[in-house]
């Protein structure tokens, strides 16, 4: 896919949602939608989508959602899957979860359902905090991120959890930015033609909790993908694939600076804790190089 002209001008997102101006999550649920068509059940848990899709018994989305308790979502997915395909039925099971409910509260059950080969795609919208009651820190929150939970910095890294779901040894596994929607759309395309578990981790930003203004969310994704501290790739049966943009990016990358310094979170960062994030995204993309360079 060359142009966004390409993808389908259907809607599966009405008009009144209430999430923030800039959303990155719903940016990246409409191509998602787009991609899965409308023979589509959601299983979310508590985030911020299930936020603004709606107040009972109105929503702002076409498909079927089921809302799900925090860390549920795939065991959910697990018993509608099963069921689903019992029946003969081909209807496309996805777990649309922030990565609160994936990294940290929903992980057990996660990997319980990658584990025993459930046929689901599960995506996870990373706006690298606990975005939908206040901005606390996730694992998924990067090293020298301010949140309300860490206004001095987060002093830890950013968990892998692309390394934990490649330990499952899915069919197809990606990593994805709202920014690019082409990319985006082919790749959620792409898992729904495997049988069994499939996972896609997307870049959300967030304006209010990286603190830009709303109308930069594009700009900061792709900002995130040429300063090279978000990767996009995807993995076949192990065998992975650097896409395009971030092969740009490691040969001719932007300045991480330029990165950190668009958002708010990041102000007051130290030069120590700079250099370390760029020791990390050098360590990180040597070794996807390495695995793609691999018979």
């Amino acid at each position: 896919m060359n142009t966004i002209a390409e993808i389908p001008n259907e809607e599966y997102i009405l008009k009144c949602t209430s999430a923030c101006a800039g959303c990155g999550s719903l940016l990246t649920l409409r191509y998602v939608l787009k991609a899965a068509g409308p023979d589509t059940v959601l299983v979310m848990p508590a985030c911020c989508t299930a936020a603004f899709q709606g107040i009972y018994p109105k929503t702002a989305f076409t498909v079927p959602v089921v809302n799900i308790a925090f860390g549920a979502a795939a065991a959910c997915a697990s018993g509608m899957s099963s069921l689903f395909r019992a029946t003969g039925r081909k209807t496309k099971v996805i777990v649309y979860a922030g990565d609160g409910g994936t990294l940290d509260i929903g992980l057990q059950a996660m990997s319980g359902a990658f584990e025993r080969g459930t046929d689901f795609l599960y995506i996870c919208y990373d706006n690298e905090a606990y975005g939908n009651t206040g901005m606390q820190r996730s694992s998924a929150t990067p090293l020298g991120a301010k949140t309300t939970t860490t206004p001095a910095g987060k002093p830890e890294v950013k968990k892998d959890i692309d390394a934990i779901i490649d330990a499952h040894e899915p069919p197809y596994q990606a990593t994805a930015c709202s920014s690019y929607p082409q990319d985006l759309f082919r790749k959620v395309q792409n898992a729904l033609t495997f049988r069994g578990p499939t996972f896609i981790h997307v870049l959300s930003p967030c304006p209010p909790g990286w603190r830009y203004p709303t109308e930069k969310t594009v700009e900061i994704g792709k900002l995130a993908v040429k300063s090279g501290m978000w990767v996009l790739y995807e993995r076949e049966y192990g065998k992975i694939t650097i896409n395009a943009p971030s092969k740009a990016a490691m040969k001719k990358p932007v300045a991480l600076e330029e990165y950190l310094a668009s958002q708010g979170r990041f102000k007051g960062i130290d030069s120590k804790t700079v250099e370390i994030l760029k020791q990390q995204i050098q360590k990180d993309q040597d070794r996807l190089a390495a695995e793609e360079a691999a018979p």
